[in-house]
């Protein structure tokens, strides 16, 4: 596995691992777990055998299961901050974790022995590379617009829509979309899966996460960016990566995302899907 360095802001430096290694040497079924409330729906132990991805604090739940992820992600240094507990988990249960720089930075300083682990990878998102000049959005949708490893939008009289995309190479970088869970939808796909399952992706702030303290709902900004980056970045998705390559399916049936964006299924129908895999 190839292997490169980032040095942070206290000095430390990483050995992290190169995402290249690992395109396409998965196949078959995927769970994502994110945080929505119907996590506490999802029975964990009786998937426990389906490779799964963890995101920001759901790794709460693999620790109550027992259930080590394939991957742990987390790109926000808030996140790191406040759940330094829970980000630390992730690394430690995980057979792998990414994580941005700035999350990074924040690992180092409240757990920096966790960074001389050998399953360290860093999340960059695409045209955001560290040491790179970044172009604009729209000079940057516009180059890679017939770029196989790339789907984007493009506008010349909007900013937002060239801020919407989705990475097949995640040596690449990644679009962030607003929501963890749409890298996750990034990596699984640069793995390899064909089927993937959307756990807790309910995207419904005023109904808080599965982890929040009994009757706290902990702010977000999911309700500010939804409209302008989630749904178009899902959307986007349906689109132009969704086929017979790459299916995606949501186990929440009140997830926000329409039912056109993306399916919606029942657990019937899931377990039908994996006999099938």
């Amino acid at each position: 596995m190839n292997v490169r360095s980032l040095e942070l802001d206290g000095g430390q430096r990483l050995r992290l691992n190169d995402f290249a290694s690992l395109r396409g040497q998965c196949n078959g079924a995927l769970f994502i777990i994110a945080s929505g409330p119907s996590v506490n729906e999802f029975p964990m132990a009786r998937y426990r055998n389906v490779p799964m991805i963890a995101v920001n604090g759901s790794i709460a739940r693999f620790v109550e299961e027992g259930v080590e992820p394939l991957f742990y992600l987390c790109d926000d240094r808030g996140v790191a901050a406040r759940k330094g507990f829970a980000v630390a988990e992730g690394i430690k249960r995980s057979a792998n974790a990414a994580l941005s720089r700035s999350a990074f930075n924040e690992v180092a300083k409240q757990n920096p022995h966790l960074l001389s682990r050998a399953n360290l990878f860093l999340l960059e998102r695409v045209n955001r590379s560290s040491g790179q000049a970044a172009m604009s959005d729209r000079r940057f949708a516009w180059q890679v617009r017939n770029d196989p490893d790339y789907a984007v939008e493009w506008s010349l009289f909007r900013q937002k829509p060239n801020r919407i995309g989705f990475s097949r190479n995640m040596a690449n970088g990644y679009f962030n979309g607003r929501t963890i869970a749409y890298a996750a939808l990034q990596l699984a796909y640069h793995l390899g899966f064909d089927k993937v399952f959307l756990v807790g992706v309910d995207m419904t702030p005023e109904a808080g996460q599965f982890y929040d303290p009994k009757g706290e709902i902990v702010p977000s900004r999911l309700g500010d960016d939804y409209a302008d980056y989630i749904l178009p970045s899902f959307d986007l998705m349906a689109r132009k990566v969704v086929g017979s390559r790459f299916s995606v399916y949501n186990l929440s049936q009140n997830s926000r995302l329409p039912e056109k964006t993306i399916q919606k299924i029942s657990y019937e129908k899931l377990d039908q899907l994996l006999a099938g895999s």
